[in-house]
C-alpha cells in the first residue's frame, strides 16, 4: 500500500475528529480509524467528494468522498457565496430545493434551506418529496435565480446526489458550472453558515402542484385520440420513488382513466424493497409491472426513476411477450409521434427544431431530416438540450429531444428531463397507436421500414475507488492511442474526439472542427458501414461507458426477426472487441 496515500488519508480523516463536526460523525470515523481493514477509511478519504457540473453525486456516509451533511453544506456554501456574488444587483435572490425518496434526502434539503436563508437567501422548499421536473419548473415559474434538488436518480439505495440549477430551470452550464465549482471548493467545514431564518423559507405543496400538472397537460396534441381511448389500461409504477401521486394525476387530468397500479412499488422507500437497483433500464425493476400486465392484460407499462425524470416503456411484441422499449427507441417513438402529428395538423411553421445527445440514434438524425425538421446535436445530459433551447429562443421552436438513457423532454416549460410530461404523451402515443389497431411495437417496425434500421446497445464497466478511476483513465488513454482498426468487419473511417474538439478521417487524413462550444471526455469511432460507437467515462457514477449503433436496411415488415438478429449479433461481435 502506498505509504504517502495512507498517511494522508489518516490526517484527513482525523481532522474529522475534531469538534467542527457531530459526535455521530466521528464515531463513524473512529470506527473506520479502528478497522483493520483500511478499504472504507481510504474511500472515505482519498479525494473530496467532487462538485463537478453536475453537482454531487456519491455514496452516504462519513468522509470528504461522502455524500454527507458536511459535503453538502459546503455544496451548498458555495454556490450561496456564488449566487451573491452574481446577483448582487438584487433585491431579492430567490432558490427553490427539492428532493426524493432517498435516504438523508430531506435531511439535505432541510440543512441546504437553512443554509440559503443564514445567507440572506429566499428559499422555497417543497413540503415532501417532488419529481425533478417540478424542481426544474418551480424555478421558471417561481422567478428564482437558483434551485436545488437531492437525488441520485437511478443508483442503488446507498448513493444520494445534489443537482444545481440556474435560473433558466436547467442543470448549470458553462461559464457558471466551473466557477461554481471553484467557489466550492473553497469553503472549509467551518465556514458554513448553517443557523438560518425559517421565515425566509416558504413551502410549496398541492396548490403548486396543481399549477405544474396543468402545464403537464399542455403536451397533449391530439385530444380527440384520448377521448376515444380514455380506458387505456395503463400498468404505472414509480418505483417506489416521487412518481407515485403525481404522474398518475396527471394521467388523469389528461384524460387518461385507467391507470394500473402496482402496490408493491407504490410504497415510497428509500431502499426500494422490491428492486436491487430502481433503474428502468433494467429489467428486474421492471418485472413486478410486467406481471400486473400479464395479469390485467394492459395496453401500455410506464415507469419512472425515483426522481420521476426517467421514463419507462414496457410494451407486447408480436408473440404476445412483453418487453422494454430502449432509450433510443423510446426517443424514436415521441420524435416520430409529434413531427408526424405537427404535420398532419398543419402546425409546422418552418422553425422547428429537436435536439439529440451526441450518443443517441443517429436514426432522430434521419426522420428530422427527411421532414425538413432542424436538429441539433450535444452532449450528454439534459442541461445541453436546455442550453440548445436558451441559444436559439424565441426565434425557434422547440419540439422534443431526448437521450438513450430513457431520457425525454416534450416541452420546454421544464428545462430537464421530464418524465412526468413523457408519461402523460407516451399514453397518447399509445392511444393513437390503438386508434389505428396498432401497438407500440408495431409503430416501431414502421418507423424502421421508412427510415431504416438501426440497433443500439450500451454496456457499461464498473471500477470503484481510487483505484478504478486510474483505470478508467487509462482505458481512455489507450483508446486515443491506440484505435481499433476495424470493428464488425467494417474499417474504422472517423475518429472524433471532444477532448481536442477535432474530427480525423483516417482514410484521407483530414480534420475537421467539432461544433461544440466545450470539450469533453468523449471518443466516437465511425466505420465505413455506418457503424458509430461512442465511448465515455460516466459524469456521476464510477463507470466507463460504450454505445454501440449498426445500421441495417429493412426492406418489408417480414424481415424485421431477421434483420433485428443479423443487428443484434453485430453489436456482440464488436462489444466483444471493445470491452476484452
Amino acid at each position: 500500500m502506498d505509504k504517502a496515500l495512507m498517511d494522508n488519508v489518516k490526517a484527513r480523516a482525523k481532522y474529522w475528529l475534531s469538534d467542527v463536526f457531530d459526535e455521530e460523525t466521528r464515531s463513524e470515523v473512529q470506527q473506520m480509524l479502528d478497522d483493520n481493514n483500511s478499504s472504507n477509511l481510504i474511500n472515505s478519504f482519498y479525494k473530496d467528494l467532487e462538485f463537478g457540473t453536475g453537482g454531487l453525486r456519491g455514496i452516504m456516509g462519513a468522509g470528504t468522498n461522502r455524500m454527507n451533511i458536511y459535503t453538502v453544506g459546503a455544496a451548498t456554501q458555495g454556490l450561496c457565496n456564488y449566487l451573491n456574488n452574481e446577483f448582487s444587483s438584487l433585491d431579492e435572490i430567490k432558490v427553490a430545493i427539492g428532493h426524493d425518496c432517498r435516504n438523508n434526502s430531506r435531511k439535505f434539503a432541510e440543512a441546504s434551506a437553512q443554509i440559503f436563508t443564514a445567507n440572506g437567501i429566499k428559499v422555497f422548499l417543497f413540503e415532501d418529496l417532488r419529481p425533478t421536473p417540478e424542481l426544474s419548473f418551480a424555478i421558471r415559474e417561481l422567478g428564482c435565480q437558483s434551485g436545488i434538488i437531492l437525488t441520485a436518480s437511478h443508483n442503488p439505495k446507498e448513493y444520494n446526489g445534489y443537482k444545481a440549477y440556474w435560473n433558466d430551470g436547467s442543470q448549470i452550464v458553462a461559464p457558471h458550472d466551473k466557477l461554481i465549482v471553484e467557489e466550492v471548493k473553497k469553503v472549509t467545514v467551518d465556514a458554513i453558515k448553517w443557523d438560518g431564518n425559517s421565515n425566509d423559507i416558504t413551502t410549496l405543496g398541492e396548490d403548486f402542484d396543481r399549477r405544474f400538472i396543468e402545464k403537464t397537460t399542455s403536451v397533449v396534441i391530439n385530444p380527440d385520440v384520448i377521448k376515444r381511448h380514455s380506458d387505456l389500461k395503463i400498468v404505472f409504477t414509480p418505483i417506489h420513488g416521487t412518481g407515485v401521486k403525481i404522474v398518475p394525476t396527471a394521467l388523469d387530468a389528461a384524460g387518461f382513466k385507467n391507470v394500473i397500479h402496482v402496490p408493491e412499488q407504490d410504497v415510497v422507500s428509500g431502499d426500494f424493497p422490491t428492486v436491487v437497483s430502481p433503474n428502468p433500464e433494467e429489467p428486474a425493476a421492471m418485472e413486478m409491472a410486467m406481471d400486473k400486465a400479464r395479469q390485467t392484460d394492459a395496453d401500455i407499462v410506464m415507469a419512472n426513476d425515483p426522481d420521476a425524470d426517467r421514463i419507462g416503456v414496457c410494451t407486447k411484441n408480436d408473440k404476445g411477450e412483453w418487453f422494454i422499449v430502449n432509450g433510443n427507441q423510446t426517443a424514436l417513438l415521441f420524435l416520430y409521434y409529434i413531427i408526424t402529428q405537427y404535420k398532419a395538423m398543419g402546425k409546422i411553421r418552418g422553425n422547428e427544431f429537436v435536439v439529440k445527445t451526441i450518443v443517441t440514434s443517429e436514426l432522430i438524425a434521419e426522420i428530422a431530416r427527411k421532414n425538413n425538421i432542424e436538429y441539433f446535436d450535444c452532449y450528454t445530459g439534459f442541461k445541453f438540450i436546455a442550453e440548445v433551447i436558451r441559444d436559439n429562443e424565441p426565434e425557434k421552436k422547440y419540439i422534443g429531444g431526448g437521450e438513450e438513457s430513457f431520457g425525454f423532454m416534450p416541452a420546454d416549460f421544464v428545462r430537464d428531463k421530464d418524465a412526468v410530461s413523457s408519461c402523460v404523451l407516451m399514453a397518447e402515443i399509445a392511444a393513437w397507436a390503438k386508434d389505428q389497431g396498432k401497438s407500440l411495437y408495431d409503430l416501431l417496425k414502421a418507423i424502421y421500414l421508412e427510415y431504416g434500421f438501426s440497433k443500439e446497445k450500451m454496456k457499461y464497466i464498473v471500477r470503484e475507488g481510487q483505484q478504478g478511476a486510474v483505470e478508467i483513465q487509462t482505458m481512455m488513454k489507450n483508446f486515443r492511442s491506440n484505435p481499433p482498426e476495424s470493428l464488425g468487419g467494417s474499417k474504422l473511417e472517423v475518429v472524433k474526439d471532444y477532448s481536442t474538439l477535432i474530427a480525423k478521417n483516417r482514410i484521407t487524413g483530414e480534420e475537421d472542427k467539432i461544433n461544440q462550444k466545450v470539450s469533453s471526455n468523449v471518443l466516437q469511432f465511425f466505420t465505413q458501414d455506418g457503424t458509430k460507437i461512442s465511448v465515455r467515462p460516466s459524469g456521476t457514477e464510477p463507470k466507463i461507458k460504450f454505445y454501440i449503433e449498426v445500421k441495417d436496411q429493412l426492406k418489408t415488415i417480414d424481415e424485421f426477426d431477421e434483420v433485428n438478429k443479423r443487428t443484434e449479433d453485430k453489436v456482440n461481435t464488436i462489444m466483444d472487441e471493445l470491452v476484452k
